[in-house]
């Protein structure tokens, strides 16, 4: 068995497919071509976010079983596609929710307490030079007690942030999943409400959901008309679900008062978009699932989902269940890519 990984190996992923006994191909992939030919006749892959893993990539590549992406999101897969062609998908669920959630609160805190700017100023010797100066952020600078902190998407990264969150003192949480249903929201004293009355109703809200295309431009031109002039947007979780020239038009038209986005949807951000010019958002580089702790268990993960698909056996996470049937088909008819290796269709049980 072989499988191809973008990037290198880390002690611990090299030594689980070494007792495996699985070969490893290691490189580093700008296009679909480059990731086909690290992959070629690879049985899995570790892949990222670009280049993306398309129909073409998957179909050009005859013997691929098994992806497994790193992190949470497989947006960067065509899932669909996959499917049809008898791919596992696979993903490491829960292996970031923390960091992002803190990353989130993060941002939250540097816009309503100004921290970037105060930081700068002061490097710049505003505070010595004029120590009343740093007074003028006093008018701008907020606090989250006693305002409603609206969260769209109640996962496992949503419920997180609202654990955190009510340590500030906010009023009440809101929440916005067409998915789950109050019970769970009571479990962390949170109300789900629909989406147009979280719009309406928080001073600050955080995203959590997935990119699909019932979220794709979720945030638009129309969402920030909706929402409070004096309302806070984070976003941590993907590019594509807020319109990005909408929420540049809306931050310069005050409809809301600022926002703070660790994601786009093209990355990196080109210089030249208007988010990096507004004093009123901030951004990072799609750093909020980034620790030491993350990328080391997070490759584990990856390595023992491959190794899990390709002997018989449940992965961390699949994105398309509905892939057991595909290959169930094909091991009647023809087994094309998964002949030869065990039948997984009761041991993956989703």
């Amino acid at each position: 068995m072989k499988v191809a990984l973008q990037g290198r190996a880390q002690g611990a992923q090299q030594s689980l497919y070494e007792e495996a006994g699985i070969e490893i191909k290691e490189g580093r992939c700008r296009s679909e071509d480059e990731l086909i030919e690290l992959i070629g006749d690879a049985d899995g892959a570790q892949v990222g976010i670009m280049p993306l893993t398309s129909r073409y990539v998957m179909e050009s590549c005859p013997r691929l079983k098994v992806v497994s992406r790193f992190g949470v999101g497989v947006d960067s897969i065509d899932i669909d596609a996959a499917t049809e062609l008898g791919v596992m998908v696979c993903n490491v669920p829960g292996s970031n929710t923390t960091e992002v959630a803190d990353h989130a609160v993060s941002l939250l805190l540097s816009v309503t307490r100004r921290l970037y700017d105060a930081i700068s100023s002061t490097r710049k010797g505003d505070w010595a030079d004029n120590p009343r100066a740093m007074g003028t952020y006093t008018p701008t600078m907020r606090r989250l007690s006693g305002h409603t902190m609206g969260i769209v998407g109640f996962g496992n990264i949503g419920r997180a942030f609202a654990t955190r969150i009510r340590g500030f003192g906010v009023s009440r949480i809101l929440a916005h999943d067409p998915y789950v249903n109050q019970l769970a929201g009571d479990l962390y004293g949170v109300s789900l409400v629909d989406f147009d009355t979280l719009l309406a109703e928080s001073d600050f809200i955080t995203i959590h959901c997935s990119a699909t295309s019932e979220t794709n431009n979720l945030f638009n031109a129309e969402a920030f008309q909706r929402m409070k002039s004096t309302a806070l947007l984070v976003n941590t979780a993907r590019g594509p679900i807020v319109d990005e020239e909408a929420l540049a038009d809306a931050l310069e038209k005050g409809e809301i008062e600022a926002a703070a986005v660790d994601v786009t949807r093209v990355e990196p951000l080109p210089t030249s978009s208007r988010l990096l010019s507004l004093p009123n958002c901030y951004v990072t580089p799609h750093v909020a699932a980034m620790s030491e702790v993350f990328v080391r268990e997070t490759a584990i993960m990856q390595a023992e989902n491959i190794i899990r698909v390709l002997t018989g056996e449940k992965p961390h996470g699949l994105a398309n269940p509905e892939a057991i049937k595909t290959v169930a088909v094909m091991r009647h008819t023809e087994p094309g890519r998964w002949a030869g290796f065990p039948d997984f269709s009761t041991a993956l049980q989703v």
